[in-house]
């Protein structure tokens, strides 16, 4: 008898590979931060029955926290991905098409590219480049990569989250892929990419988001959706190379990108 999904799933390990969303956490300077208060509390309405509720109103970007870029964030010399204009697809109520409710969920493999380990170290230095061939030499001490998969880079990034000036990199930078590593990634057919920083890319000191080629050939050139500030360092520290990813961004109707929780499924031992 072939055995069920969710049995399987009872001998596995899962790590939530998503920031926890607060007031004030590290982010994009180009996004709308995010912002949640307490609109009613408990006590402001009781019900005849002494019941009452408590809820609240959050405000965000949608490239706040851990979330998922879709295809029609980054536009180049006017185009989106697959050469259409991106004037004709925008509008006040966001994108007709490309829009980040187009995003199929992903349930499948994925494979982990730990490239602080590569260098013997937990987190690499502010503004390392991670190159295409940094990306190879990961994987042949990891897992291949197999067309289809979700492939994620481990720069150690994640375990500097409570630092927010350090995360953003503002005067140091940020450890990311460069352009070659990006094309290295597409030609491996990669279904999806992520990292764990606020810009899949490299961030040279000083530099900030002047430019972002590696955003420009995944989303405009290749088709690749980003998912980006994902919380990678407990695989790093448990040494998976490869798991089962479940990622679902929220499906916001013509949203540029929206908040995720990827789950990482284990087997445990």
């Amino acid at each position: 008898m072939t055995t069920a999904l969710w049995e399987l799933a009872s001998k596995a390990e899962v790590f939530d590979l998503a920031q926890p969303m607060r007031r004030g956490m590290p982010q994009s300077p180009n996004h709308p931060p995010f912002r949640m208060l307490l609109e009613r509390r408990h006590g402001d309405m009781v019900r005849s029955d002494g019941g009452s509720a408590a809820n609240e109103l959050i405000v965000t970007g949608g490239h706040v926290g851990t979330h998922v870029d879709a295809l029609a964030h980054v536009s180049h010399d006017g185009y989106v991905y697959g050469g259409r204009p991106a004037a004709e697809l925008q509008s006040h109520d966001g994108f007709s098409a490309l829009g980040i409710d187009e995003f199929t969920p992903f349930v499948g493999r994925a494979v982990h590219l730990d490239v602080a380990r590569l260098h013997g170290t937990k987190v690499l230095p502010p503004g390392h480049r991670v190159t295409a061939e940094e990306l190879a030499a990961a994987e042949e001490a990891g897992a291949r990569i197999h067309p289809g998969d979700a492939v994620l880079i481990g720069t150690g990034w994640s375990r500097m989250w409570d630092d927010g000036p350090a995360f953003v990199g503002h005067a140091d930078g940020v450890p990311g892929p460069d352009s070659d590593a990006a094309r290295w990634l597409a030609a491996k057919g990669a279904r999806v990419v992520g990292g764990e920083t606020i810009a899949f890319e490299h961030i040279a000191a000083g530099r900030g988001h002047a430019e972002l080629p590696v955003h420009r050939i995944l989303l405009v050139e290749e088709g690749v959706n980003i998912v980006e500030t994902m919380r990678l360092h407990e695989l790093a520290d448990a040494a998976v190379t490869e798991f089962l990813l479940m990622l679902a961004p929220l499906p916001v109707v013509g949203a540029t990108g929206a908040p995720a929780r990827p789950l990482a499924v284990v087997p445990r031992g």
